[in-house]
């Protein structure tokens, strides 16, 4: 038999959800950039309205409001979340982190665990240095509009273009070659 889901507790849902998302500080666009869904989505959890289906979005949601997988459910059902430090995925990523973090310069441990939204990062290999490689992580102002994320990206992205061009790379000779200089 076919369970009937519009008798599932959403609007229970949507609290927790809202009250997860408010509690780490972000808004419906930022935790919808975070999971890879549209914001629409995100607004039509917080919503509560019933459905027949259950929602792809919660799953990818759950992890950037700190809880478990199947959190969502546990709720529906009329539970609490797991939270994420709770589950034994959390607790083995958790020894990995310290692992990384004991490797790392401090300065680049805080920049990491900084709940600043995360626009992009990238690894670069850095020419004639063996397999050298450089890794960028670009995060925005949490209080920023959605214009001024945009900008940040594009200022990103000009940045990035520079970082990838060094001196002495073919395609950069060519270019100096073309502009006839």
């Amino acid at each position: 038999m076919t369970e009937d889901r519009t008798k599932l507790q959403w609007a229970r849902l949507a609290t927790a959800i809202r009250a997860a998302r408010e509690a780490r500080g972000l808004t419906q666009e930022a935790l919808a950039a975070l999971a890879g869904v549209a914001e629409g989505s995100v607004q039509n959890l917080e919503s509560g309205k019933p459905r027949n289906r259950m929602p792809q979005t919660l799953s990818k949601i759950e992890p950037h409001l700190g809880w478990g997988t199947g959190s969502g459910r546990l709720v529906l059902d009329g539970g609490d979340p797991t939270p994420v430090s709770d589950t034994p995925e959390a607790e083995a990523s958790e020894v990995d982190a310290d692992k990384l973090r004991r490797k790392l310069p401090l300065r680049i441990v805080d920049e990491l665990e900084s709940d600043d939204p995360l626009l992009d990062s990238t690894v670069i290999q850095l020419p004639g240095a063996n397999g050298a490689r450089m890794t960028v992580v670009v995060h925005g102002n949490p209080e920023a509009t959605p214009q001024q994320i945009q900008d940040a990206l594009l200022a990103w992205r000009r940045a990035e273009e520079n970082l990838r061009r060094f001196p002495g790379d073919d395609d950069d000779d060519e270019r100096r070659a073309a502009n006839g200089s």
